[in-house]
């Protein structure tokens, strides 16, 4: 008997050993693991897809640089159309970008280079010209497009169409369409569906529109977000996608919390009553009955504003809602959207329309960073915008509706809407001032109001008679 006591106490302190070993190990495991860190996390981004790699095979001709290959680049695109399409917060900033860049639209004045003796009637041929293209082509319209489908896609994509008449035509590229035919892989000058100079990626020779070859001075490409030696435009939201999903999930898990909550007006608790008690208490102080899909009927009851409940001791009433606190998440909601603000350069209340926290004077001013963000996009839209004004006084020229070398007598003239908050009589006695040194024109102060001089001439001659 003692030798079995003596064997069970042994095998019980080898068990215990045994154990003691295994944790041992596990605890040691597990510190080991916690420290380990994976080389590959430094190549990777905040979503766990690999970085872009810099460079390419022979030097020659610059990769994109947050895509290689065109399903990436397909599939940033489907990204930043899913966000314009359903995401409240990102319909919001696409719509604001398009009110301070495009506003009502830029104005288009021919006027006198410097030096060039140009009648007037010369003058009024060019500007109607001018005033012909921005009607036919629904300018003010289209430009409102631009900046949506950049943002949106990453670029626009321009297709400029010469009339027998002289006039040009402006139609939209889809950017799907702009992809390389299978004959041309392995051409590192014509990747993305664009070719260019083997030796200069800056130079495009033509773009690859659905298998076909189209001259790169009838197409006018708009990138947004990269180099100016990488093909193709980053989408706008791209790099705060995540951000922006956060944010939309947040807000409808916040919305189904507060409904579910806020949908149960109160709880009744029978502690001292059976379930068929219960059941005949409900039936018996209901207005109505109505059958559920489920066959169980539903006993409903209202109760008017003002309502006095009288319960005996055995029910307690409990209100759910009265517990609710929704702000705490609010506020991890404006964080989501702050990220996302400071990547467009833009007040808050511009993506969530709450101006509580900013005032438009103070957030609008001349030197605030979203003034001098709205205006640098206008001056690189203004860039692109005069480009295909002159080539629409060019073609005019060519076909005989312009006189020969006009273009080198005329030039044209943007207005540009104003971002900045101004005091208009501030600003009015400071033109006057600068008018009457001989620094400023009419001309040039009607054009920074939006308004044609000649026609307000006219108008107040009008007026005068």
């Amino acid at each position: 008997m003692g030798n079995l006591e003596t064997a069970l106490a042994e095998n019980e302190q080898l068990r215990e050993q045994l154990l003691h070993a295994e944790n041992e190990m596990l605890r040691e495991s597990l510190e080991c693991y916690t420290r380990y860190v994976d080389p590959t996390d430094a190549l990777r981004g905040p979503d766990g897809l690999w970085w872009s790699p810099i460079g390419s095979s022979n030097g020659s001709v610059p990769e994109q640089t947050f895509c290689w290959s065109e399903a990436q680049l397909l599939e940033a695109r489907r990204v930043g159309r899913q966000l314009e399409r359903s995401n409240p917060f990102a319909i919001n900033g696409h719509e604001n970008r398009i009110n301070y860049i495009v506003a009502t639209g830029h104005t288009y004045k021919a006027v006198r280079k410097p030096g060039s003796q140009v009648s007037d009637e010369l003058l009024r041929t060019v500007q109607e010209t001018l005033d012909d293209f921005v009607c036919e082509n629904r300018w003010q319209q289209r430009q409102q497009e631009i900046v949506r489908r950049r943002d949106r896609d990453g670029e626009a994509f321009l297709r400029l169409f010469l009339a027998p008449d002289g006039k040009v035509r402006v139609r939209f590229v889809e950017p799907d369409q702009i992809n390389c035919p299978p004959e041309l892989t392995g051409n590192q000058a014509a990747t993305f569906g664009i070719e260019t100079d083997p030796d200069d990626v800056e130079t495009v020779e033509r773009y690859w529109v659905d298998g076909r070859p189209v001259s790169a001075a009838e197409i006018q490409h708009r990138k947004h977000g990269v180099d100016g030696n990488v093909k193709r435009g980053v989408p706008l939201f791209y790099p705060v996608r995540n951000n922006l999903w956060r944010a939309e999930k947040l807000l409808a898990n916040m919305s189904t919390v507060a409904d579910v909550q806020t949908a149960i007006a109160m709880i009744r608790r029978h502690d001292r009553a059976t379930r068929s008690a219960a059941e005949t208490f409900r039936q018996a102080t209901a207005d109505t009955t109505q059958n559920a899909s489920s066959g169980d009927p539903s006993f409903l009851r209202r109760y008017s504003p003002g309502t006095i409940l009288d319960s005996p001791k055995s029910i307690e009433y409990e209100f759910p809602a009265a517990g609710l606190d929704a702000s705490r998440y609010v506020l991890v909601l404006q964080a989501m959207l702050r990220a996302v603000a400071s990547r467009l350069v833009i007040p808050e209340f511009m993506l969530t329309s709450d101006a509580s926290n900013a005032s438009y004077s103070s957030t609008l001013v001349a030197e605030g960073p979203a003034v001098k963000m709205f205006q640098r996009w206008q001056a690189d839209m203004r860039t692109d915008d005069l480009a295909i004004m002159q080539m629409v006084v060019d073609a005019a020229e060519r076909a005989g509706r312009l006189p020969h070398g006009v273009s080198r007598l005329v030039a044209i003239q943007v207005g540009l809407p104003r971002v900045a908050t101004r005091d208009e009589v501030a600003e009015a006695r400071v033109n006057r001032i600068y008018h009457r040194l001989g620094v400023k024109s009419k001309q040039t102060i009607a054009a920074e109001l939006g308004l044609d001089y000649d026609q307000e001439r006219r108008n107040l001659d009008v007026g005068a008679v």
